[in-house]
């Protein structure tokens, strides 16, 4: 076999085998959070030695960090209706498939503060594109509302696994919450058309 057929396939075993444990840590991140996961386990459940798990990633928190750090979703702008119809639609998308990096933060908060903090500046960044558009004075609060409403929702149907939000669609959910968080931007006050 030449060499460079030799170096490619062992390249592409590497790859495999990062994406297996990849795969492995996200999901017991999500099942038990980072303060219950161990490097142990995590190897178990992709199939390799723990020492390839720390050759590959260095530690159990830059394991974590490259699950958390999940691509930012684009900025939300425009009017208050149209900021309020983005997070509807972001809403719908994690509730149609599993949102791993957020899961596994929202899993972690209460017990790792590196979970937490990162949670907290995800929270803040998205309260403040909620709030811009609104016309109040209290923009602030109804944006945490919001904000609130949102992380209550991914949290009941995916950590919480409530029966009656997994068996809703992501659509039925997002009609039922439109009027309020419509009301709660003030897009209810935009004049129609």
């Amino acid at each position: 076999m030449p060499e460079t057929d030799t170096a490619s396939s062992r390249a592409e075993q590497r790859r495999k085998t990062e994406a297996r444990i990849l795969a492995a840590a996200s999901q017991l991140f999500v099942e038990r959070g980072y303060e219950r996961t161990t490097i142990r386990a995590i190897a178990k459940a992709a199939g390799v030695d723990g020492g390839l798990v720390m050759h590959y990633f260095g530690s159990k928190r830059e394991l974590f960090q490259r699950v958390t750090h999940g691509r930012p979703g684009p900025e939300l702008s425009g009017s208050a209706d149209q900021v309020t119809e983005q997070i509807l639609a972001r809403l719908a998308e994690m509730l149609a498939s599993e949102p791993v990096h957020s899961l596994a933060l929202m899993r972690s908060m209460l017990t790792h503060p590196e979970a937490a903090q990162e949670l907290r500046e995800g929270a803040a960044l998205l309260q403040a594109q909620i709030s811009r558009p609104i016309p109040a004075d209290d923009a602030d609060v109804r944006a945490a509302l919001v904000s609130a409403v949102w992380l209550g929702v991914i949290v009941s149907q995916h950590l919480l696994n409530s029966d009656t939000l997994k068996a809703a669609s992501p659509q039925q959910v997002v009609d039922l919450l439109r009027p309020c968080l419509r009301s709660l931007t003030r897009a209810d006050l935009a004049p129609e058309g």
